[in-house]
């Protein structure tokens, strides 16, 4: 799997734009959390679907622009947490052991 990292803002428009043409998958993840990192271990024992662009926000990092994916897509804040963007819509949400890459790509061929 090839993380693309989330590290402007301006990237959320990017990803909005790139969502119009196959599904974007938004992983948001804590360095210091045990769940956050076995969440991240799953998804990359896992294959997630040839279409799905998947990006990697760093929550310590850049909190500012996890907050903005929260008000911009309407979702509560969590950690882990994954989002996928369809159509720039966030049509599906999932956070902690709920992350399982087989939903992932049901919803991303939905």
């Amino acid at each position: 799997m090839e993380w693309k990292a989330l590290t402007q803002p301006s990237q959320l428009e990017e990803i909005i734009q790139e969502s119009l043409s196959q599904p974007v998958m938004i992983f948001k993840h804590s360095t210091r959390c045990s769940i956050s990192t076995m969440a991240m271990g799953r998804l990359e024992r896992g294959t997630l679907s040839d279409n799905l662009s998947v990006y990697y926000l760093d929550l310590l990092t850049y909190r500012p622009i996890s907050s903005e994916i929260a008000e911009r897509f309407s979702v509560h804040h969590e950690s882990p947490q994954v989002l996928l963007i369809r159509n720039g819509e966030c049509v599906y949400v999932e956070s902690h052991n709920g992350i399982d890459v087989d939903e992932i790509n049901a919803q991303a061929e939905a």
